[in-house]
């Protein structure tokens, strides 16, 4: 029986602090608020209870008094729960309301802090709170309580007057009045004053802008909830601090297609980007219902004289299989192993072995005349891989006289994950560059979104991985805008970047 109230951070996944990054990972149920990403969810374990108990202006998923007793509950039936909250647990996010309650039903917990979208959002707009040429303070304010009414908590002459950098959260529906109330206290209308909207998220827009024309500035721009203002000098450094709204994919969104167990890597560094990642995983990596062909191959390997290995996911489930029979990297012996790519080879070195062969170019064209280089007549070889996959490199193999096994260790199935994420990106115009990694990823999105679906919409960009994947693109009616000389996910993401760096947004 435990609680964790875990700040979540601003947005930016990677800002969730290591601590609340371990607890949330070993809870037995999570309570989380709108504000609660995608990726923090991922993090929680398989077979965790997972609670939405959201509230944003207006729209209350579940009261707070409603939450304080879903958590005592949990809690009393002996599960450990993480109840993650948006930025800081104790600034304006009344975690305190609920340790209080904890404290008086007699349920042990803990408060794992997190960093505060009142700093962090502005910092990634460029703006520091303090500076010593600007401000020696901060005031961090709510700006949900109405200004107008009689015996404010606000004491806006002191605000007013002082030197100190304000901050107000949850404030976009007073901000006129905010501004007047500042302005009437004596402040000059001149203030340099800033919004900053989704703070540290892809979705981050930011606007400076004076005190006095702050209110119309947000309404022209279209800023809502939920958004930060600052009202400082501050705000002078915010063109020539802003580092995040200036990388190279900023504001684009860009949609990965491969299966969810291989989109990790191009996500992130996507993401790193600054794209906005809409994960669409087109296939999904499945096991094969019977493995009695491979058995028969991984426990007697001795017989091959190479493995060949097209795929990570070749690698994972051999590795798989391996582990099943009771054996590990050991019973490859003498047997030589080959990789398609530094991805394969990355994975076969994680299973404790060093790739003997891996071709300059990373396609099985490349893999074949590596092999044949080196002489294949008489040579036993084992190929674990999809179930559906090109013939090119057994048959160049078969011809040279090697004898090839291709044992299938995995299959591609469709998938249609996050299909409306993406049709509302593309219906809406927000949607800059579909990513495709394999022929079969082309396929499988072609399957779930018409061509004639696509072509209503020419603004949006298609990467290839490679020379394959775009043959397969151009096949079936899709120009390949994109496409890396160099064969990997970082290659690819590079040429992405390449490709937008002096394309204007919409």
């Amino acid at each position: 029986m435990y609680v964790y109230l875990i700040g979540a951070g601003p947005g930016d996944p990677g800002l969730l602090t290591c601590k609340g990054r371990k607890v949330l990972s070993e809870a037995d149920v999570v309570v989380y608020d709108y504000l609660s990403s995608e990726e923090l969810l991922a993090l929680a374990r398989p077979d965790a209870e997972l609670i939405y108990v959201g509230k944003i202006a207006g729209n209350h998923a579940m009261k707070q008094g409603d939450i304080n007793k879903l958590l005592i509950a949990k809690a009393k039936e002996g599960k450990v729960v993480a109840r993650l909250k948006g930025g800081d647990p104790y600034i304006f996010g009344r975690g305190g309301e609920e340790a209080e309650e904890l404290v008086d039903a007699g349920v042990p917990f803990e408060e794992i802090p997190g960093i505060s979208s009142s700093i962090a959002g502005p910092a990634y707009a460029g703006i520091p709170l303090t500076h010593r040429a600007w401000s020696s303070s901060v005031t961090i304010i709510t700006g949900h309580e109405d200004p107008t009414k009689p015996g404010s908590v606000h004491n806006w002459n002191a605000l007013a007057r002082s030197a100190s950098t304000l901050v107000f959260l949850m404030g976009m529906k007073n901000l006129p009045e905010i501004a007047a109330r500042l302005m009437e206290a004596g402040m000059d209308g001149g203030t340099p004053a800033a919004l900053v909207y989704w703070g540290t998220t892809n979705r981050q827009r930011s606007l400076a802008s004076t005190l006095a024309d702050l209110p119309d500035a947000a309404v022209r721009e279209g800023f809502t909830n939920p958004s930060i203002i600052v009202v400082g000098d501050v705000v002078r450094l915010k063109d020539k601090l802003d580092w995040f709204e200036k990388k190279p994919l900023f504001g684009r969104t860009v949609v990965v297609t491969r299966a969810r167990e291989q989109a990790s890597e191009s996500a992130a560094l996507l993401a790193e980007k600054g794209a906005r990642v809409i994960q669409f995983p087109t296939i999904r990596i499945v096991p094969m219902p019977d493995y009695a062909e491979l058995d028969e191959a991984v426990g007697h390997l001795s017989r091959y004289g190479w493995v060949v290995f097209t795929s990570v996911n070749g690698v994972r489930f051999f590795r798989r299989r391996l582990a099943a029979l009771g054996l590990d990297a050991r019973a490859l012996g003498s047997v030589k192993v080959a990789a398609i790519g530094p991805a394969t080879a990355k994975a076969v070195e994680d299973m404790g072995i060093r790739a003997d062969l891996v071709p300059s170019s990373y396609v099985a064209e490349g893999v074949a005349k590596a092999m044949l280089e080196l002489g294949m007549k008489g040579q036993k070889v084992l190929l674990p891989r999809a179930k559906e996959a090109r013939d090119v490199l057994p048959r160049a193999l078969r011809e040279a006289g090697a004898e090839v096994d291709v044992i299938a260790a995995y299959e591609n199935v469709p998938s249609e994950e996050n299909r409306d994420k993406v049709m509302e990106a593309l219906e809406e115009g927000r949607l800059d560059c579909v990513t495709f990694g394999s022929s079969s990823t082309v396929r499988n999105f072609l399957a779930s979104i018409p061509l004639d679906e696509l072509k209503k919409h020419p603004g949006v960009r298609f990467a290839a991985i490679g020379p394959v994947t775009a043959e397969t693109m151009r096949s079936l009616g899709i120009e390949p805008d994109i496409q890396s000389e160099t064969f990997t996910i970082p290659a690819m993401v590079d040429a992405v970047c390449a490709a937008f760096a002096h394309k204007e947004r919409a």
